[in-house]
């Protein structure tokens, strides 16, 4: 979900104004992904690297985040979504944790539509920790195994991955589960990124052959 700042830089308005219109546009994303028959909808909402910015654009994301789960998640949990968060939680501060950890218990049981939020996340840092895992298990490891010690094991690989706001990069997102996911890449910035958008990159999706390395 990238492009928030660009979009408030566009606009004249302070970074976290882009970063709280980016979170208003992730619920008809949720509505729509239901509407359509998704059943599994992952969303890349902090990273490993974001800790980087400043501490001010950092504070403002956290506070964001909290208002999100307050303001929207609730609300999705009365249509079915079962929400998890994947990725580091011990660097976020406690009352965001316990926002988190409320609303994983609170969505335990609903099942129309999994989504997954990857918080502090970066997909090298998940293989890395997986392998430590791993190592120390003594188990012996083939792909299947291995991806049981991955942050979130139950998600599924991501059939289609979705990238916005220009960029024609991984950006460390899902390195192992989307090696053989679809990619559409969209110059719309996330904020600007609607149902309508959401759907035509489905049907972009449902026209193509997937093939997996065969022929």
């Amino acid at each position: 979900m990238d492009g928030n700042g660009r979009w408030a830089e566009s606009r004249g308005l302070d970074v976290a104004e882009g970063h709280r219109a980016g979170s208003r546009a992730l619920r008809p994303i949720v509505e729509t992904a239901i509407d359509v028959g998704v059943g599994s909808l992952a969303v890349y909402a902090f990273s490993t690297e974001n800790w980087t910015r400043s501490p001010d654009e950092v504070a403002s994301l956290m506070q964001i985040f909290g208002e999100t789960i307050d303001r929207e998640l609730h609300d999705l949990a009365k249509e079915g979504v079962h929400t998890r968060f994947v990725g580091r939680r011990d660097r976020a501060p406690d009352w965001l944790r316990d926002k988190m950890a409320e609303l994983e218990q609170a969505t335990e049981n609903e099942r129309t539509l999994h989504l997954w939020i990857a918080f502090d996340y970066g997909g090298r840092a998940e293989i890395v920790e997986a392998a430590r895992r791993a190592t120390a298990s003594g188990a012996e490891i083939d792909e299947e195994t291995f991806a049981q010690f991955l942050y979130a094991p139950e998600m599924p690989d991501p059939d289609l991955v979705i990238r916005t706001s220009g960029e024609l990069r991984l950006s460390n997102f899902l390195l192992w589960q989307s090696a053989y996911s679809e990619y559409v890449f969209t110059d719309t910035l996330w904020p600007d990124f609607g149902p309508d958008e959401f759907r035509a990159a489905i049907e972009d999706y449902a026209g193509r052959r997937r093939r997996f390395g065969g022929r």
